[in-house]
Formats: C-alpha cells, structure tokens, sequence
C-alpha cells in the first residue's frame, strides 16, 4: 500500500490491517513452532510452493519465495539432495530448469500440513463456538487475499 492510498482510508480500516498483519504473522511463527518441520521455514516454504504449483522454473518459484536466485539455489540443491524434488532442464531454454516435488516431497509437506491444521484445532477448541463461526466463516476472505499469491 502507497502511503498515499493508506491516508485516503479511514483509520479504522488501516488499523484493523495492521491488526490482521500482526495476528497472522503470529499465527505463522507459532505454527512453525508448534510443528517443527525437519526442514527449515524458507526450504518448508519453498517445497510447498513447489508442490503446490509446480513443475516451476526455478526463477519463477526464486520469484515467489522473495529470495535470490543464489538462496533459491542452495535450497533446491538441499530439497534435491534430500529426494524430496527434482530438477529438469527446460527443453525449449536450457539455461533454465524445473523443480518438481517427488513423493517423499508431497508426503512431508502434506504431513506437516495435517500436523500444524491439528495444533490450531486444539487452539480452536479455546474460542468460543460463535468465535470459532466467524473464523470459518472469513475463510474466503483470508484466501481471496492470497489466491495470486
């Protein structure tokens, strides 16, 4: 956001974004903690990005992720390393190449998915049931923020 767009909005509105930036980026941290993923944040980042959309171009996914291409490069040689993607060469480029999730890549990012969607039931299981309503009913909303993402 401009900080000109930001003054033409009503305080409120500016503040209850602040208030979602900052409850959601908690709810991340204490995720990642919650469940310790055997990889780390960035490369558990990476390999859902890549399962969820791939096979990507390694720009593409360096692109997605908000790293260097140099970072990217030590984490796909670290995912490849450990089987859990491989890479091909672009037939119709060969200076660029694709990241694709093998299986051992889809079960250990759909394993720590089921894992951190357990913990947060156990946090929901504290709300109040109209509480709990509400979250599941702002749930196209949160993804409509995050569907080009």
């Amino acid at each position: 956001m401009t900080p000109t767009s930001e003054q033409a909005r009503p305080a409120a509105e500016v503040a209850a974004a602040e208030r979602l930036y900052q409850a959601v980026s908690r709810l991340v941290r204490w995720s990642r903690r919650a469940v310790v993923a055997p990889v780390g944040p960035g490369t558990m980042s990476a390999l859902a990005t890549v399962v969820d959309v791939g096979p990507i171009r390694l720009g593409d996914l360096a692109a997605r992720e908000g790293v260097t291409p140099a970072t990217l490069s030590r984490i796909v040689a670290g995912l490849e390393e450990g089987g859990l993607i491989s890479r091909s060469v672009d037939p119709a480029d060969r200076r660029s190449s694709f990241a694709e999730a093998t299986e051992d890549g889809r079960r250990l990012v759909d394993q720590v998915r089921r894992m951190r969607a357990s913990a947060l039931l156990e946090r929901f299981d504290r709300l109040e049931p109209e509480a709990r309503a509400k979250l599941v009913e702002a749930l196209e909303a949160f993804e409509a923020l995050v569907e080009d993402v």
